[in-house]
Parts: C-alpha cells; structure tokens; sequence
C-alpha cells in the first residue's frame, strides 16, 4: 500500500507536511544544535516518535488479536544523536510501561515484546542504530 505525503519547505527550515489520505498537516523545524529554533518535532524526532508509536501500535494489534487489554500503556523514547562520522540517530532508547499485569501470562508478555521488537519502524532503521526497548509491567 503505498500512501503519498507532500512537503513543502517554508523557509527558516520549517517544512510543512501533509499527509494524503487524511489530509493532516505537521510542521517541522530543525533542533537549536543544528541551527532551528528547536520550536516543533526535527525530521529526526519524528523517527524516534515513529519508532516508539509503531512498537506501541504493533504490540496493540497483537494484543487485539488476543483479547489482552493495553488500555493506558504509556511509552518514552530518548533520541541519542552522533556526529561521527556524520550526524545521525545512534541510539533510541525506549521504555513502555505496560498496565494490566497481572493479566498477562509469560506467554503473553513474550508475545507483546517480541511483536513490538520487530515493527516495521525499527525493521527500517539502519543497523548501526541501536534500539533498545525496556518493558515495565504495572498493575
């Protein structure tokens, strides 16, 4: 399935995106360290914010399909950049607090964790990129 977004550049680096098939609009800009303002999502927050909403949303399918409930699961990610030998992502680093614990068997927990390592964000990522995920299961 192929979905077209359009960008245009606005100047002073801000990029105004829209999404085709909905129509939604985002604005990015670049981060202070990289000469923005640092004002919305950089191009590069947007693949943290991609990589940790796609694990999530990954382990929510396979939760559907099981009947398990991750109503409440909540997530963070840290963006570590690096400059060598160019700038780019080096490493994500991502916790996912799981609620309904005691819910879940260990089958389950396996299930979830394995499926949401294995999303499509982070499957596109160069290897170099190191994505470490931490799970917290919470009552």
């Amino acid at each position: 399935m192929a979905v077209q977004i359009d960008v245009e550049y606005q100047g002073d680096l801000h990029c105004c995106a829209t999404h085709g098939p909905s129509g939604r609009t985002l604005i990015t800009d670049a981060p202070t360290d990289n000469g923005g303002k640092g004002g919305e999502f950089s191009p590069t927050d947007l693949v943290a914010t991609s990589s940790l909403t796609c694990v999530m949303t990954i382990m929510g399918l396979i939760a559907r399909e099981c009947n398990l409930d991750l109503t409440g699961m909540r997530g963070s990610v840290t963006k570590k950049m690096v400059a060598d030998p160019h700038r780019r992502i080096g490493a994500l680093d991502m916790t996912i607090a799981v609620p309904n614990a005691g819910s879940f068997s260990e089958a389950d927990r396996h299930r979830l964790e394995d499926a949401g390592k294995a999303c499509p964000v982070k499957q596109s990522l160069r290897p170099d990129v190191e994505v470490r995920i931490q799970f917290e299961y919470i009552e």
